[in-house]
């Protein structure tokens, strides 16, 4: 698994729509009326990745196997959703099960697609998704506080430890500014913040959904969203749904890049999503590839051979000796394994080597 993105945005603004495209499936229903989701919709797609159709090209391998993205469509949430409003709070639990969040707000004009709060403007839609989570944060937090305060007062550790950042946490609901800013500092402040699970310290990403004719260039509307994203250093995404579910309807990948050459447009939507959300989450890709399969695998920022093993199976790590490495643009250069061996390009690497985004693998361990 890559990594799971919730979908969130308010009612008809085409978060279903991009649901099914990206998934090239329907497996939510997409229709222009409000709460049309009401259970949370998931779904994985493969992570493309050039690198890993190459190296498999080089291997002769019989299948190709990629890294896996989970999507979760979760239904729309309206001004007062946190008390009650609309379909209720209930699909914020689905939101704290993921790694990251897509914010989608709407950014083109269609009168015959109606919009929950009868206006069309993207930094408005942004403001009431966010406000509903900093909202159930603050529920959250307030309900911690009491219990925390009864155990610190009997000088319970991890009360006392955890006690600082759930007042901070309040304070900057209180003034309407989600949460992240708790996970600055050190592993041991950011372990502790991570187990309060809070909705607005999770990454984010901006998704602004445009008309077809604006999916090159962008608009007005998400100009104003660019620069908000700017300002708070947020990625930011323009895709239009509509041209992602006429590209997932076509066959092959030669039909896929002239119809995008058309738009002017030079790779899909999902393939930016997931490069932002790599990003966010600090994820890189490594390989293991051999005759029988070539695939991708994914770890975190800063992960050491040991614990890429532990990705491919728990004793691989547990039994790890070293790790045969090879960087892919040597596996390309060289042609594969047995070139890069005769060149020199093969190394050796211990328990406390740093993985490489590209690095392709061979572990050796003992159990």
């Amino acid at each position: 698994m890559g990594f799971s993105c919730g979908i969130v945005g308010l009612p008809n603004v085409g978060k279903s729509t991009l649901f099914n495209a990206l998934l090239a499936q329907q497996q939510a229903e997409a229709a222009n009326y409000p709460f049309c989701t009401i259970e949370p919709n998931t779904g994985k797609v493969a992570v493309p990745d050039e690198r890993l159709q190459r190296a498999a090209e080089i291997a002769k391998s019989a299948q190709i196997i990629p890294t896996q993205l989970e999507f979760v469509d979760i239904a729309g949430l309206v001004r007062g959703a946190s008390r009650g409003e609309g379909l209720g709070n209930q699909f914020l639990a689905h939101i704290r099960e993921v790694d990251a969040i897509a914010y989608v707000v709407r950014c083109f004009i269609d009168d015959d697609i109606t919009h929950v709060e009868g206006r069309i403007d993207p930094l408005s839609d942004w403001e009431i998704i966010e406000t509903e989570l900093i909202l159930a944060d603050m529920e959250s937090l307030e309900k911690r506080k009491v219990a925390l305060e009864k155990k610190a007062r009997g000088n319970d550790k991890e009360a006392m430890m955890l006690l600082p950042f759930v007042e901070r946490g309040l304070e900057l609901a209180a003034e309407g500014k989600p949460l992240r800013s708790l996970m600055a500092g050190d592993s041991e402040a950011q372990a502790c913040v991570r187990g309060l699970n809070l909705l607005t310290t999770k990454p984010v990403m901006v998704i602004c959904n445009v008309a077809e004719d604006d999916a090159a260039s962008g608009n007005e509307l998400t100009r104003a969203v660019a620069q908000r994203c700017i300002e708070q250093a947020v990625p930011c995404v323009v895709i239009s749904a509509r041209i992602e579910s006429e590209i997932a309807g076509l066959e092959s990948e030669q039909e896929k890049l002239e119809f995008l050459s058309s738009l002017g447009l030079n790779q899909t939507g999902l393939a930016r999503i997931i490069a932002e959300g790599y990003g966010l989450l600090d994820l890189i890709t490594f390989f293991t590839v051999g005759p029988k399969e070539a695939r991708a695998w994914t770890v975190h920022q800063g992960a050491r051979a040991p614990q890429a093993a532990g990705r491919i199976h728990s004793d691989f790590e547990k039994g790890f000796i070293r790790a045969e490495t090879i960087a892919y643009a040597d596996y390309v250069t060289y042609q594969g394994e047995a070139g890069c061996k005769d060149a020199g390009k093969m190394r050796l690497e211990g328990k406390d080597y740093l993985v490489h985004d590209g690095d392709i693998f061979h572990f050796r361990f003992n159990v």
